[in-house]
This record gives structure tokens, C-alpha cells and sequence, in this order.
């Protein structure tokens, strides 16, 4: 089932998580498939949410993957491919399973209708969900030996949560979600049901472009730390160079705020990504 399997993840993935897939197309064919299936994995539970009518079916695949990953699921693990695709890759590389048990623990957060408290508890939540990526596609590109990417993969994991969140903030909205930090709406004098109703307000404008502010500062922090990073571990963080252009396309866009985010073409962000990779040292 070994490379069946990594080929039924590359599909997940490329069907669950376009942009990170595309990511995986600029790495090296020794490494692509690992990464493709820690990938394939969150993509799987950051979609859990979608896919249950309500929180405790959501509990239960989250605790699937958790005995998956602690080794109490037996045999039947191994007959979903994602799965027997990511513990081929922790066996590989030595990857901790704990840290994605705690990506485990943090997608809980999904589950449910709390507001997002503040801006600590989302840096919190990006780190274990988006920078633990980060952190993890540089260890199997080291070939499994442990790397220091500090501010590179924290810097970067909270600016692609921030960006992603103000990009789905119309769709997540309807959900009658708040992903982003309350804190910050709140100051600005927004309340619940205006951004459950999709109703514009100055201080909704200025909340949003305060919590833009942040994401620009992390995307610099995180583009000055990768800049210092070994070479062959840079390929891991290719996707500032989406980001990058997301980011712009939302702030020069002329919708309303609760409008689908825009969005390049395919070709367009693959081509970022080959020529970010190409031209970094």
C-alpha cells in the first residue's frame, strides 16, 4: 500500500488544501511525498468542521486521528491511506507525534461556536495549527534531523492564519463563527450580531484593518527570519510568496468585507513559487 498510499494523499490534499498542494509541486521528488502527507493530514482535520452536523462526530474523528498517531488504532489505521502515508513519514523522519497531537488538541477549538478571546489566544492556536507545519516540512527536508526555524516558522504560521481568516471572514461569518480575536472587534465597538448579519460599520473596517496590520508585520518578521535560514530548508516556507500576493489582492480589493476574498490563478501562484524558490540563496 506504501506509495498508493502517498498518491491517495497527494489527491486529499490537492482536493482539501489547493494552496498547500501546489506548495508541495516546487520540492524535491525525495521529500515531496512526506510533506505531502503531514499536508494531507491537517487538511483532513481542519475540514472536520465542514464535514459534521455538530460537535460530537467532530470529537470522535479527532479522536481517531489522536489513537492513530499514539498507536491504539490497530491495524484498521493503516487501511486509510492518509493515514498509513503519515506514519510512514513520522517512521522516516522521526517526527514528534506529540506536536501534532497538539494540533489535534488545537482544531477542538473548531468544533464550536466560542468567539476567539483575543490575540494571544489566536497566536497561540496559529502556532500549534499553521507554524507546526512550518516546522515540520523543514524537519523531513533535513531529512529528519531536528532544526531551529524560531521565528521563521512563528512569524510565518501566524501571519498565513491571520491572512487565511481575513480572507474566509465573509464565509466564517455565516457560519455565525468568529475566528478572528474578539478583543479587537470589540474595542472597535463591533458587536456579535452585526458580523453574524454581515453588516458593515466604520469600526468593523478599522477592527479588520488593525488585525491586517499584524499580519503585515508577522509576513516582514517572518521574510527577515526565513532570509537567515540554511538553504535547503527554505523550500519549506515557498508559501510566503502566495501569501504575499493574497494579502495584497484583499487590501487593494474594492468589495464589501464580508466579499469572497480574490484570488490568483493556479498557474500564477505556482509560477511565485518557483521563482521565490529560484532566487533565494
Amino acid at each position: 500500500m506504501a506509495q498508493d498510499s502517498f498518491e491517495h494523499a497527494a489527491q486529499a490534499l490537492r482536493a482539501g488544501d489547493r494552496d498547500r498542494y501546489l506548495s508541495t509541486l516546487i520540492l524535491d521528488a525525495a521529500h515531496r511525498n512526506g510533506v505531502t502527507a503531514l499536508y494531507a493530514f491537517n487538511a483532513d482535520v481542519a475540514s472536520i468542521r465542514a464535514r459534521v452536523s455538530d460537535p460530537a462526530p467532530g470529537e470522535i474523528r479527532l479522536q481517531w486521528w489522536a489513537d492513530a498517531l499514539e498507536g491504539e488504532g490497530h491495524g484498521a489505521v493503516r487501511q486509510n491511506p492518509v493515514a498509513d502515508a503519515l506514519l510512514q513519514t513520522l517512521g522516516t523522519y522521526s517526527l514528534p507525534a506529540g506536536t501534532l497531537l497538539r494540533l489535534i488538541g488545537a482544531r477542538r477549538f473548531d468544533l464550536y461556536d466560542d468567539p476567539m478571546p483575543d490575540l494571544e489566544t489566536f497566536e497561540g492556536y496559529a502556532g500549534e495549527t499553521v507554524s507546526t507545519l512550518y516546522q515540520l516540512a523543514a524537519m523531513i527536508l533535513n531529512n529528519g534531523q531536528t532544526v531551529e526555524t524560531g521565528d521563521a516558522a512563528g512569524h510565518l504560521g501566524v501571519a498565513h492564519a491571520l491572512i487565511g481568516h481575513l480572507r474566509a471572514f465573509g464565509n466564517v461569518s455565516a457560519q455565525g463563527r468568529i475566528m478572528l480575536p474578539w478583543s479587537i472587534l470589540a474595542a472597535n465597538g463591533v458587536r456579535e450580531g452585526e458580523i453574524f448579519s454581515g453588516t458593515e460599520s466604520e469600526g468593523l473596517a478599522a477592527a479588520l484593518g488593525q488585525i491586517a496590520e499584524l499580519a503585515a508585520g508577522h509576513l516582514a518578521k517572518a521574510e527577515t527570519a526565513i532570509a537567515q535560514l540554511p538553504a535547503q530548508l527554505k523550500p519549506a516556507f515557498a508559501p510566503i510568496a502566495v501569501l504575499k500576493a493574497q494579502f495584497a489582492l484583499l487590501q487593494r480589493r474594492q468589495t464589501g468585507l464580508f466579499a469572497p476574498a480574490p484570488d490568483d490563478a493556479d498557474w500564477r501562484k505556482i509560477t511565485r513559487l518557483m521563482w521565490w524558490s529560484l532566487t533565494r540563496p
